[in-house]
């Protein structure tokens, strides 16, 4: 495999970070390029950055010294650096809708972390594990573009990644309605306990937007390629509730699920547990080898015991037992800027690698 070199759009935000912490001794992606805003264009990645690392391990030392483009009036010199990008930038939804097309007209690729495109029909929202062919829309979309290589490739929301993987083996017994309630970490919002000293010994019942994605989200994950355009699913029907809890990362989830065909609980667990998808097959870098994990004891998962389960790309399961008022309930558990953010994107941009669409 040789090696491909990229570039971190927004490369000084609490994702931006967990990009480069992921690259840095990658076997495929050489980072070339870093990316912010004009407040840090022309730092070294270490001025920019001062006091605001917010990762648990030390900055990367290969990245201290390079010096960070404007990643809007650079776009040009970037895309000569590198094969493609990984999108993590914090501005208006527009500007961001814009600034990534641009990026795809200069026959640039875009692995994107931002929620701008993932309305779009034509730009796929990956799972790895489970659309993994929703990539092949990007022929039409390079068709509207007007590219031969450039295009978009967006992840979908962080709290999405504990539910959808556990319900996903289960569809071909028909899940006909899921009730799903989130407790979120406050890294999903870009914070630490330093940054953030309101949410010690608080929860806040309400996260902007979050419910809405989480609803609408999955129907495109679960929809089909039709022609130009990526189709929704229309079921099964999803409700939800997003709160944010104080914890420093890790999405949990707590899911009532009911089926046309309801199966048994050893049939759930079985199911879960042989699940792979085109990542496992493909032996990708950051792929887990066991995705979904089940725990049987009562307590767990746990967000710090097994948040950063197979380097924080598995998700945990617990607590399957039958409902009075849905079929089943279990609780589910991922890593938010792993799975759910940066580590997400890399095994998407390692997924589009290995189906040549960075060639």
């Amino acid at each position: 495999m040789k090696k491909y070199k990229v570039g971190i759009i927004g490369a000084t935000g609490m994702v931006g970070q967990r990009f480069a912490t992921l690259l840095e001794n990658h076997p495929w992606f050489e980072v070339t390029a870093l990316a912010a805003s004009s407040r840090s264009a022309g730092k070294t990645y270490d001025e920019a950055l001062g006091g605001r690392w917010a990762m648990k391990t030390p900055r990367p030392e290969k990245y201290k010294d390079m010096v960070l483009f404007d990643a809007v009036a650079d776009k040009e010199k970037i895309v000569k650096l590198v094969d493609f990008v990984f999108c993590a930038v914090d501005m208006e939804k527009s500007a961001i809708r814009a600034l990534e097309e641009d990026y795809a007209k200069l026959e640039c690729p875009v692995v994107s972390n931002n929620s701008a495109h993932r309305y779009t029909p034509d730009v796929p929202m990956i799972i790895p594990e489970i659309n993994s062919d929703h990539s092949q829309i990007i022929y039409a979309q390079r068709k509207r573009l007007g590219t031969k290589r450039g295009f978009i490739s967006v992840k979908s929301n962080c709290s999405l990644q504990s539910y959808v993987p556990a319900l996903h083996p289960l569809m071909k017994y028909g899940v006909t309605k899921c009730l799903a309630t989130t407790y979120q970490a406050i890294s999903g919002a870009g914070k630490t306990f330093e940054t953030w000293p309101e949410m010690i010994d608080n929860v806040i019942p309400y996260i902007g937007g979050e419910e809405e994605k989480s609803e609408v989200e999955p129907m495109k994950i679960w929809g089909k390629v039709e022609g130009d355009k990526i189709v929704d699913a229309t079921s099964p029907a999803i409700t939800t509730q997003c709160l944010r809890v104080p914890v420093s990362n890790g999405h949990m989830a707590a899911v009532f699920v009911s089926f046309e065909d309801k199966p048994s609980i050893e049939d759930i667990k079985k199911a879960w547990k042989e699940f792979r998808g085109a990542p496992q097959d493909l032996e990708l870098p950051h792929a887990p080898k066991q995705f979904l994990n089940y725990f049987e004891e009562d307590n767990r998962p746990q967000s710090k015991l097994d948040r950063n389960l197979e380097g924080g790309m598995a998700v945990s399961i617990g607590r399957l037992r039958e409902d009075s008022q849905y079929d089943y309930k279990f609780v589910c558990l991922s890593h938010n800027t792993l799975r759910g953010a940066a580590g997400g994107a890399v095994l998407m941009a390692e997924l589009l690698t290995a189906q040549g669409y960075m060639d």
